[in-house]
């Protein structure tokens, strides 16, 4: 309102600016939402036309409503039989006009990066809309009897798990699960947080009795209440699956961050907004992956160096040609070679050669790479983003069959609610929020506007001067009050 005012001298209300605001937006948005809503199924079609092998689902209710929408790029089926199979799973709420929430599931690749597996929109996190998206993530990547699903604590998650995929190991997001902790041991939240997450993290049993105990005699009831959630679910020592070194869903928020201005569009530019940002992903991996000299992706290459140098100053004592003990301060380790196993358990769990083995490795024969598990050569990096997503284009030159061209597909039947839509979203269980510091007074907990505290007009630095460049005055003695100047 103020630009129209100072550019060309009109008045204009609120409520017409919004409307000449959001007219702007459509613009840009292929269309009002009730439109984007009829472009998808030609936007799909022609999705599925410039990216062969791709698979997409559109499932409409009564009166060809939108119900749900599910997505998996042919680059990313391909590039998953070369990634660890341990999927972070989880939803986030999307902030248009028919509201709704965008389903995401995610790997790592090689080099520790996010890899998108799949994409689903549902109208809300429940039971039948979970279970929607998992069915169809199965049918697209299988069921691999190794694979390990990731999320947080959500109910409808746990049991469409529970359904879909009854024979992975389903483990919980450590994080998440630290923020319930803090709500329910309100009192004993920097208790919790210097034992739980290395608790959490240890690889050794006999460790994890040790932290245990710790923890729990540190925080009275959190014994029982880990043990209710299930020791297996949240610890890496006892996980029955090799989780390998993923122990958060950390990807997933990641990703979610990434799209938070993407979750504000009509339904048709959201899901465009993904293909671009998947296909520029994938063509930067790709370069980045092929221009790779070494054996392992870089990420790991970092990793193993880092070790090898802690490693030299281990001792090792051989017992046969496969079995060593191998000292670390105070502390020994056995090492197999031929069971590719260490008493640390790091080794075997991660699929990574540990410390102690790369010092076997340094007085022997055996070669690091050799110990390492395919997943993090380079090969497989290349091979993850082998696949190219295509761009689809202008919509001018679209060419669709009639019964699609011809399909009214209607917004899902939601009662829009008046007023400007919610933005931010609600902090999780156990959150903690950052607090606001004023740019006034400098302190935290309130902003500019609200702040009360008084401000020197000329403050002082640590020495007492004053902040002007006034000379200052001596003060004067009583007894001089009343003395006759010299002339």
């Amino acid at each position: 309102m103020d630009d129209m005012k100072r550019k060309f001298g009109v008045d204009i209300s609120y409520s017409v600016a919004w409307r000449g605001r959001e007219c702007a937006y459509d613009n840009l948005r292929l269309g009002t939402p009730e439109q984007s809503y009829k472009l998808l199924p030609v936007y799909l079609h022609m999705l599925m036309d410039t990216n062969p092998g791709s698979v997409v689902n559109l499932e409409v209710s009564n009166g060809n409503r939108f119900q749900y929408l599910f997505i998996a790029f042919a680059a990313s089926i391909h590039g998953f039989s070369y990634c660890r199979p341990v999927i972070s799973i989880d939803a986030t709420h999307l902030k248009g006009k028919y509201r709704g929430v965008l389903f995401t599931a995610v790997c790592h690749d090689a080099n520790q990066q996010i890899f998108p597996l799949a994409f689903g929109v549902g109208d809300s996190e429940n039971d039948a809309s979970w279970s929607w998206f998992l069915h169809r993530v199965k049918s697209v990547f299988g069921s691999n009897p190794a694979l390990v699903i990731v999320s947080d604590r959500h109910r409808s998650i746990n049991n469409a798990v529970q359904e879909v995929f009854p024979q992975a190991f389903h483990e919980i997001c450590m994080y998440h699960l630290l923020n319930n902790l803090k709500t329910k041991f309100r009192n004993k939240t920097k208790e919790l947080e210097q034992h739980y997450i290395r608790t959490a993290k240890t690889y050794n049993l006999q460790d994890f009795h040790v932290l245990f105990y710790t923890l729990s005699s540190a925080v009275p009831g959190v014994k029982e209440y880990l043990e209710a959630v299930g020791l297996h679910r949240w610890t890496r020592s006892h996980a029955p699956s090799r989780r390998y070194n993923i122990m958060t869903t950390n990807i997933s928020e990641s990703l979610n961050a990434v799209l938070v201005k993407v979750r504000e569009l009509p339904i048709t530019a959201l899901v465009n907004e993904i293909r671009l940002l998947c296909q520029k992903w994938f063509h930067e991996r790709r370069t980045k992956a092929a221009g790779c000299t070494t054996m392992m992706s870089k990420d790991v290459e970092m990793k193993l160096e880092g070790r090898k140098d802690r490693a030299q100053a281990m001792g090792v004592i051989c017992a046969d040609q496969y079995t060593f003990d191998v000292v670390n301060g105070d502390r020994n380790y056995c090492v197999d070679m031929a069971l590719w196993t260490c008493t640390c358990r790091k080794f075997q769990l991660d699929q990574l050669p540990c410390d102690h083995v790369l010092a076997v490795v340094r007085k022997t024969t055996y070669e690091a790479y050799d110990l390492c598990s395919l997943y993090y050569t380079r090969e497989f990096w290349h091979e993850t983003y082998r696949g190219v997503i295509n761009p689809i284009p202008h919509i001018s030159s679209w060419t669709t069959p009639q019964q699609i061209s011809e399909f009214e597909l209607q917004p899902p039947d939601v009662r829009t609610v008046a007023g400007r839509r919610r933005k931010r979203r609600l902090p999780s269980m156990g959150e903690e929020l950052p607090t606001p510091k004023c740019s006034r007074c400098k302190e935290r907990g309130h902003n500019r506007a609200t702040c009360q505290n008084p401000i020197a007009l000329h403050p002082t630095d640590e020495a007492g001067c004053s902040g002007s460049n006034l000379p200052t005055h001596q003060p004067i003695h009583p007894s001089d009050q009343h003395s006759t100047p010299q002339l």
